[in-house]
């Protein structure tokens, strides 16, 4: 058992080599060189008295020890960064930095135009955008603001609930010229389906609907929204598109409008320690807004504002 805490460049580097077993991996991320990532390795082995990875032909491989440390690593990653972005500008300042999170499909197709005009109004203030199917821990502070697609719970968090984004099927003209589309619901199995691989949380949430539906019956099956919509547009086959997305696209056809639709909450979501940082609510406020307006316009359910 180590007397003296390590150095958190140490921690900072084994977090790095953990993500996939390999020093060249994190040199390159941490801009460092290859034999300095090793020597750190080295140096927090020997500052524990553990060993924290085994070599093999393949890389490096945790030792059970190293799995149980990379939570804390990550924790303490997120803490630095958050102290980080808090010594960005003062609580009353209109600059420094904030960090959004949303799901990959949101921060792609949704964000960049609201966003761009927040810049033009506040082009002070710098923001971190972090894409992710998993929700940020906003109490841990991996992010500042976050955007949901369920409703927050935790009580020390500000939520707003912007409205709802209805998700129906879609095809590309090219699948439905080649194909047909189905009349029925029994149709469906007939037809090439594009769905959720390893991770079916975000499609479970869409409610009772999707209960049925079970991973085998995909043509193609990709964890990532964005890779799933592209792939509707290569004309590979039947998936599932935010309306408020597709309708923009003339090529895409609707599937089923009738049958087969769900909703999506929408949730706008803070930890009640920001909302006097002037930075933060400048950037929450102006999501709140601009996404209320951008579902409303585009004939979704729009919601009352409630903190």
């Amino acid at each position: 058992m180590a007397d003296t805490e390590p150095d958190w460049s140490l921690l900072r580097t084994f977090r790095e080599v953990a993500r996939d077993g390999s020093l060249s991996a994190a040199a390159r991320r941490l801009g460092l060189t290859q034999p300095t990532v090793g020597r750190h390795i080295d140096a927090l082995e020997e500052r524990l008295g553990v060993s924290l990875f085994a070599r093999s032909p393949r890389g490096l491989v945790a030792t059970q020890v190293a799995l149980d440390m990379v939570s804390h690593a990550e924790e303490m990653a997120s803490a630095s960064a958050a102290l980080l972005r808090a010594a960005s500008g003062e609580a009353e300042a209109e600059h420094g930095v904030v960090r959004l999170t949303s799901s990959e499909f949101v921060g792609c197709e949704i964000l960049p135009a609201i966003l761009a005009r927040f810049r033009s109004r506040h082009p002070t203030i710098a923001i971190e955008l972090a894409l992710s199917n998993r929700n940020q821990d906003l109490l841990r502070r991996d992010a500042d603001i976050a955007v949901r697609m369920i409703r927050p719970t935790q009580k020390a968090l500000i939520a707003k609930r912007i409205g709802t984004l209805e998700i129906g099927l879609y095809a590309h003209r090219s699948y439905v010229e080649a194909n047909g589309l189905p009349q029925t619901v029994d149709d469906l199995p007939d037809h090439a389906w594009i769905g959720f691989d390893r991770d079916d949380r975000s499609f479970r949430s869409v409610g009772a609907a999707a209960h049925n539906i079970t991973r085998d019956m995909f043509a193609l099956r990709c964890d990532s929204d964005i890779a799933q919509v592209a792939m509707v547009r290569a004309g590979f086959g039947i998936g599932g598109c935010q309306s408020i997305v597709a309708e923009k696209d003339p090529d895409l056809v609707r599937v089923l409008p009738n049958e087969l639709r769900f909703e999506l909450e929408t949730w706008l979501a803070m930890h009640e320690d920001l909302r006097a940082t002037r930075r933060v609510r400048l950037l929450y406020d102006h999501l709140a807004m601009e996404f209320g307006r951008h579902l409303r316009d585009h004939n979704c359910s729009p919601s009352a504002v409630s903190d």
